[in-house]
């Protein structure tokens, strides 16, 4: 049964096992510290495995990211055409991180959540310090591209892989052999992403077993009108906002969309880093959805880097929370600054777990809230996490699909095949349909009549 099951039905077993058997732990003691399963199995062979399989799909950022945005820029054939996708990507990025904040505002200040609660932690929170927003525009242009490669700096490696793909179009027709080299690399790029997605079910289960394991559900109860209006804003944007906005500016069916994307979000849950999902985003908003990689090449990863929507409503909410407990009335002045400080703060904020509390510290700090409030939420914040990146990612492909279709650089036939792209599995072998896409991608190139327009315009 195991074997004829589809990968994302492997991927849904695995998470519901993990939740299950963590959950089991916890509740039954077993995971005291110092003992035999906490030292050897949680801490030890689970923390292993999910570690293993989370440091393999970051393994593929870099190269993914560096050498598909190339191809990309390439593949897209027009410098003005790339400006124009870019300043649109940027703008509804923008607008759905608004949208999101002042849902989760518009929810914490209906149900006036931590009213009249008195709790007290232990924990404490030491902010660590953000760069200034001057310094995150600078540091776009990296003066060590090798060593911004190294740190995984997203923005500088966008940067610079535009402008690698911005002069090989201006060398014009020589470039076109260093091209067809950069899109097969890129192939064989794809081609590991896919062999480690078949490994994905096994760290799907060490994860989340960890995970409850560690956690339990207890922090929850405690917190319970936190994490209700939290997750419903999560709920809230992605399934009402963001499904209005993908149907309103591609009409795409939002049914599909849905269906595609579930095995990228529990990716997102299980890792809970929208760079490390940016592999399996990148797959399914090509291979299933139909998008052209010049443009998905772009969006995913700016959007892994800017878009933050899951964060945003994270502080919108904690917000609301903090202020509400500590009795600290908060004003329209107060309100839109949070909403304009977790828009910009999103701007270059890297897409790992926890960097949300490192933006709501500055947060507090410009709204006059306590820093120390946030040992209140640690708690219950890396499950919440996990669902804030799965918004994250969601967020991305919607984007991506939406300027793919203005631009039509989508096929709408692949988007609407719910089979598309489900049988790009690792079997051991290549087969005659991948050696036939090597022998196109030899014989035309990435750039084919595109190019030699550009050439002929010079």
């Amino acid at each position: 049964m195991w074997k004829n099951m589809g990968l994302t039905g492997k991927i849904i077993v695995a998470m519901v096992l993990g939740i299950i058997l963590g959950l089991f732990i916890n509740y039954s003691g077993l995971n005291t510290e110092g003992g035999f399963v906490s030292t050897y199995i949680t801490n030890g062979f689970l923390a292993i495995i999910g570690k293993l399989f989370v440091n393999s799909l970051k393994m593929l950022v870099v190269p993914l990211v560096l050498i598909s945005l190339i191809c990309g820029v390439c593949g897209i054939g027009d410098i003005r055409l790339l400006g124009r996708i870019g300043t649109k990507t940027f703008l509804i990025y923008m607008m759905t991180t608004a949208l999101a904040i002042a849902t989760a505002i518009g929810l914490g200040f209906l149900f006036g959540i931590g009213k009249g609660m008195e709790v007290e932690t232990e924990a404490a929170f030491e902010a660590k310090s953000a760069p200034p927003l001057l310094d995150v525009f600078a540091n776009i242009v990296p003066s060590n591209p090798i060593s911004a490669m190294a740190n995984g700096d997203m923005l500088s490696i966008i940067f610079f892989a535009i402008l690698i793909g911005i002069s090989i179009l201006m060398v014009g027709k020589p470039a076109k052999g260093l091209v067809q080299s950069l899109e097969l690399i890129n192939e064989v790029i794809l081609k590991m992403v896919t062999i480690i997605m078949n490994l994905a079910p096994y760290g799907v289960f060490a994860l989340l077993t960890k995970a409850m394991a560690e956690l339990g559900l207890d922090l929850i109860w405690s917190l319970l009108g936190y994490v209700a209006v939290l997750i419903g804003s999560l709920a809230f944007h992605f399934f009402i906002t963001m499904m209005i906005v993908l149907k309103l500016f591609s009409g795409l069916s939002i049914k599909t969309f849905l269906a595609k994307m579930r095995e990228v979000q529990i990716f997102a849950f299980s890792t809970s880093s929208s760079n490390a999902t940016i592999p399996i985003t990148l797959r399914t908003v090509t291979k299933r959805m139909g998008v052209n990689n010049s443009v998905a090449s772009f969006t995913v990863p700016f959007g892994a880097t800017i878009n933050m929507d899951g964060t945003a409503i994270m502080q919108g909410t904690a917000t609301i929370f903090i202020a509400n407990i500590y009795g600290i009335d908060l004003g329209v002045t107060e309100y839109l600054t949070v909403i304009l400080m977790s828009v910009l703060a999103s701007i270059g904020t890297a897409g790992v777990p926890g960097v949300g509390l490192i933006m709501l510290s500055m947060v507090f700090a410009q709204v006059g809230l306590p820093i120390e409030g946030i040992g209140l939420i640690l708690g219950v914040d890396r499950i919440l996490d996990m669902l804030r990146t799965a918004v994250n990612v969601g967020g991305d492909a919607a984007v991506t699909a939406i300027v793919a279709k203005s631009e039509e650089k989508m096929d709408v036939a692949i988007y609407n095949d719910p089979a598309a792209g489900t049988k790009d599995v690792f079997d051991g072998h290549i087969d005659e349909d991948n050696e036939r896409e090597f022998s196109q991608v030899f014989s035309d190139g990435i750039m084919g009549s595109e190019y030699d327009d550009i050439d002929r315009r010079r």
